[in-house]
């Protein structure tokens, strides 16, 4: 009876000297993860765009593509509820970057683009221009074979919330209502 309880206490106080010295040291670095950065792109009016062309407001990050059924137009739509909840005047910006550049040339981002907010901009370019973007922001993106020309883009769906100097904040939550988004948006106006 003894010798059980005496390691019942010994694992509970081993237990707790490891809890106390492994939260004690908050010295140990966290690694961080470098997301977003360069890019060279166009715009859907054809003219270069950089990060630089952002700077100055916070704006949202989403890859997706214009033939996309489901998740895209989806997303572009709640964006466009987040925008129109903080008003006309907020300045804040949202880019759209195409995975599927063969198709979605700046005329064709520009007519899908009208469908939503103004504030959404389109972004597409040269295979490898695109290629090296979805490498910064670290998004998977591939292409799925169909008959034909009929092929879909299984891709990541991450919305990257980006600051007033183009640094990653965090990924984005839309999974709330439009005006709670728009809230947790307006710290970085």
């Amino acid at each position: 009876m003894i010798v059980p309880l005496v390691c019942l206490v010994l694992g509970v106080f081993m237990l707790a000297a490891t809890a106390f010295f492994t939260l004690r040291d908050n010295s140990v670095a966290t690694p961080t993860v470098s997301i977003g950065g360069a890019y060279a792109l166009i715009d859907q009016d054809g003219k270069a765009l950089t990060p630089r062309e952002l700077q100055g407001r916070p704006y949202l990050v989403f890859f997706g593509y214009t033939h996309c059924p489901d998740v895209c137009p989806t997303t572009l739509m709640e964006i466009s509820q987040v925008f129109e909840s903080l008003g006309p005047a907020a300045k804040v910006a949202a880019l759209f970057v195409t995975v599927d550049p063969e198709r979605d040339t700046p005329a064709v981002l520009k007519d899908y683009l009208s469908s939503f907010d103004q504030r959404i901009m389109g972004a597409t370019g040269p295979r490898e221009s695109v290629d090296a973007a979805l490498k910064s922001f670290r998004v998977y993106a591939r292409r799925v074979p169909g008959e034909s020309e009929a092929y879909t883009m299984d891709h990541s769906a991450v919305v990257y919330l980006m600051d007033k100097q183009g640094r990653f904040v965090s990924g984005f939550n839309l999974q709330q209502s439009p005006q709670q988004a728009a809230q947790s948006l307006k710290p970085y106006l």
